[in-house]
Order: structure tokens, then sequence, then C-alpha cells
């Protein structure tokens, strides 16, 4: 996942909804249902790990059958420890007591969550570890026999957890990106590809292919681990594709069939999760909701990269907590400025607005003068049918025709519907370009620049660069 850009807000779910689905996850109830069983007669070992000739009753405590109940039990005790609902009173006794967090699993959301949060980091530190017979396997005698020899065992604890987060953090990305999938889920070897397969590779290699297979099983075991703390849904790998692995590469799909490779989706739970341990390593990670108690100024700016409909979630949360006709007035009081800012400022101004009923009109119809909010504001007047609305002068329209392009150019940079909006400019106004380089704002240059390099007429263009130099020129730059 890439740190260059702001990451797109999430749309999280309440929190008295998560933590209702934190309580029922398998993991975390297992692990309080053990942190109530457990009694005087408990016993740990000195890892702080159920002795094992007690493995087999919390097993069936838990309802637990099979060749794994053990192996389910003896994970659910440690994130009871982990998580502080269970308390080792004697190490050397190996005593225990249920722990003081416990009583938070009956407290606030907030609480709730809290608890999950610390059974998540157990889950994801416990996923990064191959498997124990290998462990056991790579002992080194000659250390002894307490020392894992991680050169024999080809692991390495960082590297693998660092894997690990970057491929939730691409799972993320996906998710909360407008142009992904959602609430749908998403194919294991395209995940798998996001960490091995270089972003300007054409063709992947043989051995890319290879490396995106081997990176495919590891993420199969991992999920499979990763599902009862309910970070995600899970639809695991068809066993026999991995038993003709040798003569079929598990990267190489076809789209028909690309859920037999595994697909993957986060939770709900699983957003916040993540988007909470983003938060923590010092990762802008916003979500829908952030700005709604904070001023006008902090929607405008805090929106600018949002895209579209996260702008617009973002914006109707804001104005649900004002009364309209003095949201209106602090939005424009706002959207004004000649920094570079500005123009994008007024183009969020002005798509709030459109979500403001006609109560708003007093406030438009204030700032009709204004030399940088009266064009916008006449905009706003007639199209909702308003009468009475002086037409704008010559300058006004060209001022807010530069400060239109400039706001799109920094949402979008030189998108198609941009260069749909360069092409009619120059096609309805002959001598736009003679008059354009004139206009007293800030992004003049900048705009009749990118109007050069989006018309596809050659003639077009060469006039807008000439404009675009003398307003320059104009500017003294």
């Amino acid at each position: 996942m890439s740190d260059s850009s702001p990451l797109p807000p999430v749309r999280l779910h309440p929190e008295a909804e998560l933590a209702r689905d934190a309580l029922s996850t398998p993991l975390l109830a297992r692990a309080a249902r053990l942190a109530r069983w457990a009694g005087e007669d408990t016993r740990v070992d000195a890892g702080g790990g159920l002795v094992e000739e007690l493995l087999p009753s919390a097993a069936a405590h838990l309802g637990l059958t099979g060749d794994e109940a053990a192996a389910h039990a003896s994970e659910a005790w440690r994130v009871a420890v982990d998580t502080g609902l269970v308390e080792i009173v004697d190490e050397e006794e190996g005593t225990v007591a249920p722990g003081e967090d416990l009583a938070l699993l009956s407290g606030s959301p907030h609480d709730v969550l809290g608890v999950w949060l610390t059974a998540l980091e157990t889950a994801l530190a416990d996923a990064s570890v191959p498997d124990l017979d290998d462990l056991v396997d790579a002992m080194s005698a000659e250390d002894g026999g307490g020392q894992i020899d991680f050169a024999s065992l080809d692991w390495d604890p960082e590297a693998e957890q660092e894997f690990l987060d970057g491929v939730l953090g691409n799972l993320y990305l996906l998710t909360v990106s407008e142009d992904g999938p959602g609430d749908g889920p998403v194919p294991l070897p395209a995940l798998a590809a996001s960490m091995i397969v270089p972003s300007d590779m054409g063709e992947p290699t043989n051995d890319v292919l290879e490396q995106v297979s081997d990176a495919m099983m590891r993420l199969d075991d991992q999920f499979r681990f990763l599902e009862p703390v309910g970070i995600v849904e899970y639809q695991p790998v068809d066993e026999a594709l991995m038993a003709d692995a040798d003569e079929e590469p598990a990267a190489a799909v076809d789209e028909t069939d690309v859920s037999r490779y595994g697909m993957v989706r986060l939770t709900p739970l699983g957003l916040y999760g993540l988007r909470s341990r983003l938060l923590e390593a010092g990762i802008a990670a916003p979500a829908v909701g952030d700005l709604a108690d904070k001023g006008a100024d902090a929607l405008l700016d805090g929106t600018a990269a949002f895209p579209p409909s996260a702008a617009q979630a973002e914006t109707e949360q804001w104005l649900d907590r004002r009364e309209p006709l003095a949201a209106a007035r602090e939005l424009l009081a706002a959207a004004r400025g000649s920094d570079a800012g500005a123009p994008l400022r007024r183009l969020r101004c002005q798509q709030a607005l459109s979500l403001v009923g006609p109560v708003a009109e007093p406030a438009l119809r204030e700032v009709l003068d204004d030399p940088e909010l009266g064009g916008l504001a006449r905009v706003w007047l007639v199209e909702r049918g308003f009468g009475d609305v002086p037409a704008p002068s010559e300058d006004m329209v060209f001022w807010l025709t530069v400060d239109t392009i400039a706001a799109q150019l920094a949402a979008e940079g030189n998108s198609e519907e941009l260069q749909g909006l360069v092409e009619g400019l120059a096609q309805q106004h002959g001598g736009f370009f003679a008059a354009a380089w004139k206009v007293d704002h800030p992004a003049t240059a900048d705009v009749l620049e990118a109007m050069g390099r989006l018309h596809p007429d050659k003639k077009v263009a060469k006039e807008a660069r000439k404009a675009a130099f003398k307003a320059r020129s104009q500017q003294g730059g």
C-alpha cells in the first residue's frame, strides 16, 4: 500500500453493531468462555499456555471436537491471557484467576472493541508463524534444543509480518476505493499479485508467477487462521487445485473459475480493525463522519481529495447537524481565498450547496457582488429558478471559468470529462484565449497550459500555450 497519497475515507458501521460482531467472533467468544471456565485448579505452563492435560477438557467446554480441537482451545486460551480476560496469579505455581478486563466485555461498545483489537493483534502475530511442527523440526540441537534456527527454517519473522501487513493494507485500500469491489470479495490471485508483480511489468515471468503461487498458498493458510477473529470472510483455495499445484500453477487462472483459487473480503469489523492499526502506525486513514463536528473550512479542505460519493456522504453528515441557512453562510465564508487549494474548496462548496434547499437563498444573494463567490452564487440561484438574478459581467464569467477548470484539475487531473469541457469552451468562444490570459486569477497560467495539453486540435492547443505564456508574463513569473 502506497504512503504517497491519502487513503479514501472508510464508511464504518456504528460501534454498537461492531461490538456485537466482535463478541460473536469465534475466537473472542471462546476466549471469554475459557476465562469464565478457569478456576482454582486451572494450571498454565511457563509460557502462560494451558498445561497439556487440561486442553481436552477446555476443548470439550467449548464444544470443540476433532483433530484440531486442542489447538483451537489452546489458541483461545492464549487470546484470553493476552487480552487480560485471564490473569496469571502465580507464575511459579501456574495458577490463574479471571482478569480485570473480563468485565469490559459487558461494558461499552468502545470497551468491547478495545478487547477485540488486542485479540486481533494476537491472531495476526500467530498467523505469521509457520506450522508448529516445522518449527519443532527446525530446533537446533547445537543450541541446546531451546532456540529456533531461522536459517534452516527459511523464515524471517519480521519479513513475514511485513508481508501480511502489506496484504491487509492492499485489501483495505481495494475495499475503500470507489473503483474497488466494495463489499464484494477479492480474488486471492489478485491480492497475492499486488504484493509480488511490479506495477510496470507487462507479462509476468514464470519465476514471478511461481512467487505469486507460493504467496497464495501462504495467504490461504493465513486467511483460514484469521477468519475466526472476524477480520475477514474467506472462501479457501479448492483442495483439488492444491493437490495439482505441480502440474497447474495456481497463479495462472481462468476468469470463469477464479473463485476456486480463493476469495477474501474484509468484514465491517475487519475494516474497523485495520483502520485502527493504520492510525496507530501514524497513517492518515479517514472515516466518513470524521468532519461532521468540525468547521466548514475543515470540511472543504478535508473532502478535497475524497472521491465524489465519499465527499457527498461526509457533507450530508455535516449538514445534518446544522441549520441550513447558517450552514450555507459558513460554507461560503470558508470557500474564499486565493491559495492553491481555493478553487477546489469552492467546487466542494458548490457541491455542498447543491444539497441545501431553497432556504439558503439569502446566503447566496449576500455574496452576489463578491468577486470570488458571485459567479457560483448566480449559478445556484438560476438553477433553482429564482428570479431577479443579475447577469454576470464578462470578467466574472471568465474568472469563474478559470476557477472551475483549476478545481477540476486539482480534483481529477487530466480527465476525459475535463478534456470535453476544454473542447467545448474553445468551440463556443472563438476569442476565449485572447481574453482568458488577462483574467486576474492565480491559476490562469496553469489552466491555460492545461488546456494546451488537453485540446486535441494542434492549432487550438498552440493558442492556449501562447495565452499561458502571456498570462505568466503578466504575473511576473
